[in-house]
């Protein structure tokens, strides 16, 4: 091979894998930005692991709700979240408080969830994107790390989730009060930032 070819398609591949690699971090369409500390939030119910409704405002009114978004049963980093969450749940339960976690994944695969977690605290089925949309938390995989998730993670997002759009949720923590309003949030793009239970248990406090 001539000399002058080989450092031609060393730059090659290092601009190829330069551009997958940004492609992989941009969300396709509209960053998300959440709703915010201060606003009430939006109420909901939703059918849980065991088939039975969970409506928020009636989770309210008894005590905080921890609100936990999470991608699926797929994710290593979601059931490690949710594996510390239950580790700690009873810090959480002596405040008063209880912990609801969301998915778009259908309710089948919410025992998945459960068996690789050990959750005893409530999952919920987000049937369209609908819980998601009214917190803000929605968003568009592009199509690398689609391709990443249903052929590396065994994602399976079109059958998984309700619809084909294969959206998913910012893996956001809120803590809500029993007057309805937002008094905490951890909310960051980058799925490797999740919250932890020590800032929720301040948040409680």
């Amino acid at each position: 091979m001539n000399r002058k070819v080989k450092p031609l398609i060393g730059v090659s591949l290092v601009l190829i894998l330069s551009i997958i690699t940004i492609s992989s971090l941009t969300p396709q369409g509209v960053t998300p930005l959440g709703i915010q500390v201060g606003e009430k939030a939006p109420m909901f119910e939703a059918i849980t692991l065991s088939g039975e409704p969970f409506n928020l405002k009636e989770a309210t009114s008894s005590g905080p709700v921890v609100v936990v978004f999470y991608r699926g049963q797929w994710c290593p980093i979601c059931n490690k979240h949710l594996s510390n969450l239950q580790d700690s749940l009873s810090l959480i339960l002596d405040l008063g408080a209880q912990v609801v976690a969301i998915s778009p994944e259908r309710p089948e695969l919410l025992h998945e969830t459960a068996d690789l977690t050990g959750a005893e605290f409530t999952l919920v089925y987000d049937e369209g994107y609908k819980i998601s949309d009214a917190y803000g938390v929605t968003f568009t995989p592009n199509r690398f790390k689609k391709f990443i998730y249903n052929t590396f993670m065994r994602a399976s997002l079109r059958s998984a989730h309700s619809d084909d759009t294969q959206r998913l949720p910012v893996p956001a923590t809120y803590v809500i009060n029993k007057s309805g309003q937002i008094i905490w949030r951890q909310f960051d793009t980058d799925y490797y930032n999740r919250s932890s239970v020590k800032e929720i248990i301040n948040a409680l406090n």
